[in-house]
């Protein structure tokens, strides 16, 4: 979606992107786990993670199409510091007036993405997690704050090495079980983060307590 910059971010934006859901929670996973976060789940991705828990995300045309300027009111009248941009995949869309219009906000912006489409947008967190079936850009591996890779199966265990080698010297490196395969994936990881301090493990904190 190719928008123009806006001369008066605070006018009325008539710009606008499929949006699945939007909603204030607390971040379940990675380095921001247990901070209240509003977020924003675009409609539309092309990755097809056959474990996707949000399928029903896929097709953009499913879901309607939202005003920045709505995105904004509803973000602004929550108490929390951040606002989360994620899918789908978010970054198939230009997010450059979005983000330029959020900013108005005082909030720090994160977008959750699996890099495969180029980066747009200025945010305060990028976390990236690359998947299998689409090859990620490289300036993600430069500029991303946090590596997240799913496990699945032992063998996306030097998938992740793969990637956590690419990235840059600042950035958290984090392994998350895949839902479905928790319990035979997490001894797993618990054996090789002892092995490998670099990484940490996250856990999506948000299913077990059963937040939305």
């Amino acid at each position: 979606m190719k928008t123009d910059t806006l001369t008066d971010p605070l006018q009325e934006v008539v710009t606008t992107i499929p949006v699945m859901e939007q909603f204030l929670t607390l971040q379940g996973e990675g380095f921001h786990t247990g901070k209240a976060a509003y977020f924003i789940r675009t409609g539309g991705c092309d990755v097809g993670c056959h474990w996707c828990d949000v399928k029903e995300s896929w097709e953009a045309s499913h879901h309607s199409s939202v005003r920045y300027s709505s995105l904004l009111a509803s973000s602004v009248d929550c108490n929390a510091e951040i606002i989360v941009i994620t899918g789908g995949e978010p970054l198939m869309y230009d997010l450059e007036v979005l983000c330029e219009l959020l900013r108005t906000s005082g909030k720090s912006l994160h977008v959750e993405t699996s890099g495969v489409y180029p980066l747009t947008g200025s945010w305060d967190w990028i976390c990236f997690s690359p998947k299998k079936f689409k090859s990620a850009q490289t300036e993600y591996y430069h500029k991303a704050h946090e590596l997240k890779v799913v496990i699945y199966n032992a063998s996306d265990l030097a998938w992740a090495e793969e990637h956590a080698e690419k990235m840059n010297a600042d950035a958290k490196l984090y392994l998350q079980p895949e839902w479905s395969k928790k319990d035979q994936i997490m001894p797993l990881i618990v054996e090789y983060v002892k092995k490998n301090p670099k990484w940490r493990i996250s856990l999506q904190t948000h299913k077990y307590l059963n937040i939305p």
